[in-house]
């Protein structure tokens, strides 16, 4: 059987199959290219460097990422939509690990400004927006959801909350009411 001809976008997406196998750490270009059968000089004519494979992955799960929020939070507002946003990075997180990792580093302005980053903007602005936040608050606010559930997912993701009760599940509906309460109560400027 023929091998299918190299893309940028079988590139990435063998890259990011590596992340979350091994780790983000472990995708090097040429790890990519003994995956994919071919000599390492044969990447570039597809992606420039490891820097923009990297940005790769990041666009890949930025839009995997905002097509689970999507789902999650259709229909919903208030705590509902919280949850659905929340839960939507939860479950990527576990399903596709490396992919997550790509998230949590500063990305290129490529991957920054790709359709995916600005539609997981969209979407946290909107859960936001149910709360009648201002949007000139709104930025507080993503900052605030971003750092709790990433901080979360990043303490579970190496099992830190796997040694003592109550189950992770229940301290994270708690979180949850936690920020849905804050959100209610937003503070309004003076």
């Amino acid at each position: 059987m023929a091998r299918a001809p190299l893309t940028a976008a079988l590139v990435v997406a063998e890259a990011a199959a590596l992340a979350d196998e091994a780790g983000f750490d472990a995708v090097t270009l040429s790890e990519v290219a003994r995956r994919l059968g071919v000599r390492t000089p044969s990447l570039y004519s597809h992606v420039r460097d490891l820097a923009a494979l990297r940005d790769g992955i990041t666009d890949l799960a930025l839009r995997d990422l905002a097509d689970r929020i999507a789902l999650g939070v259709a229909g919903r507002s208030g705590r509902a939509a919280l949850e659905g946003l929340a839960d939507a990075h939860r479950t990527f997180a576990r399903e596709r690990p490396g992919r997550w990792g790509s998230l949590q580093r500063r990305a290129g302005p490529a991957a920054v400004g790709a359709d995916g980053a600005r539609a997981v903007v969209a979407l946290t602005d909107a859960v936001l927006g149910g709360y009648g936040l201002p949007p000139d608050e709104r930025v507080h606010a993503t900052r605030l959801l971003g750092s709790t559930i990433n901080g979360y997912l990043t303490l579970e993701g190496i099992g830190s909350f796997a040694h003592s009760s109550p189950p992770p599940q229940a301290s994270w509906d708690r979180i949850l009411d936690a920020l849905d309460a804050v959100l209610r109560a937003w503070p309004a400027r003076t």
